[in-house]
């Protein structure tokens, strides 16, 4: 089965949820990306036909069911929030979807068992929610879909109110099991690592407009425009002015450097995108440019620290856009105080250029296929390699 979004939009009252929008999911893993209020719900309470769109069509294997009720199509929808029958047991919470379609008996037992044991829910069959934790009351609602054996999958963040070791754990096995059914499954989500994680293909929403859709990792590494590289980036990521030309790269603060072989040929104003996890405290290469940063917010998170910085003259010479914000994201615990003074080191073979349009004029090179995924994933010192 494929699903097409033709042209669709939707309003509500004056406000624009969604601007004009054609993509094509196909069977396996499609993820949305985007911040919140990029329009991702939207998107697919229109697929699930829980919502019509105001204008465009709705598409199944070329056959318009724009007006075809949620009753009449197989979907399954899973949110972010724990959506069980409390009364239920396990269980019967999980056979629900079969009874109504009048399922019973031993086919009905047999399949129960089977999806509880893919969520790892077994021993918890007679049970009450409210007697499982959060991540367990998620594999019920998960699996509940699941059994529904639906076309198509849709998956509204549903990891997002779980703590990060069960997000982690409950990611790699819904990858696994995705990988295994045949229906167009649509996971949204607003953390890039997640949708680098999953794989598949990617749709980059923002406030309503879809960006970029295409292969995750091609989109990662190919941002389309300045938007599309922020949305992948978790910081932000980086922006530096610079003016391309003679074989140099002059940032607007009087740095220069060499032009690195990607942006061969350009010239004139850009801007120069660099990943937080592409910026170190120390160099990694003969290349590496380094910056002069004064250290505003010093952010620990789990095994990493982000500095957040100012960049600044050092010793009155010439300096990369002095007061221009860089952030950097470290591997390890690093004791940096605000106010402290820190050189931050990136290669310029691994930054963006970005045209004054903000439409991507150079990429780097993609790295090695073992490292595109597992850098951005499991942060650890070898991140900045992707």
């Amino acid at each position: 089965m494929s699903l097409t979004l033709d042209n669709v939009t939707k309003k509500v009252g004056d406000d624009i949820h969604l601007y004009p929008m054609t993509l094509t999911l196909n069977p396996g893993l499609n993820v949305l990306l985007g911040p919140t209020l990029a329009g991702k719900t939207s998107l697919m309470r229109i697929m699930a036909r829980l919502d019509k769109p105001t204008t465009g069509r709705v598409l199944v294997d070329g056959r318009d069911v724009t007006n075809v009720s949620v009753q009449k199509r197989a979907v399954a929808f899973v949110y972010q929030q724990f959506v069980n029958y409390p009364s239920f047991s396990v269980f019967e919470n999980i056979a629900s979807p079969l009874r109504i379609a009048g399922l019973k008996g031993s086919e009905l037992n047999e399949r129960v068992h089977g999806v509880a044991k893919l969520m790892h829910l077994e021993p918890m069959l007679k049970r009450l929610p409210a007697e499982l934790s959060g991540g367990q009351q998620q594999r019920v609602a998960i699996a509940r879909a699941l059994i529904k054996e639906a076309e198509l999958l849709l998956f509204d963040e549903p990891l997002v109110n779980l703590d990060y070791k069960l997000r982690e754990e409950l990611r790699a096995e819904m990858k696994e099991i995705f990988a295994r059914r045949d229906a167009v499954v649509v996971y949204s989500t607003t953390e890039p690592f997640e949708g680098l994680s999953l794989g598949g293909q990617v749709a980059v929403l923002s406030e309503g407009r879809l960006l970029q859709s295409g292969p995750t990792l091609e989109v990662y590494h190919q941002p389309v425009t300045v938007r599309v590289g922020q949305v992948f980036s978790d910081p932000p990521i980086n922006l530096l002015g610079a003016k391309l030309g003679e074989g140099r790269t002059l940032l607007s603060g009087g740095l220069s450097f060499p032009l690195p072989p990607h942006m061969s040929g350009l010239s004139g104003p850009h801007q120069l995108g660099v990943r937080a996890n592409h910026a170190g405290l120390r160099p990694e290469g003969p290349n590496d440019v380094a910056l002069a940063a004064r250290v505003y917010v010093a952010e620990l998170s789990g095994s990493e620290t982000y500095l957040h910085t100012r960049l600044i003259s050092p010793g009155g010479g010439p300096s990369a856009a002095p007061g221009a914000h860089m952030v950097a994201q470290l591997p390890g615990i690093h004791s940096i105080k605000p106010g402290e003074d820190v050189t931050l080191y990136v290669d310029p073979d691994r930054m963006f250029a970005f045209a004054s349009d903000g439409q991507l004029a150079a990429a780097p090179p993609r790295p090695p296929a073992p490292s595109q995924l597992e850098a951005p994933i499991a942060p650890t010192p070898t991140e900045r390699s992707a």
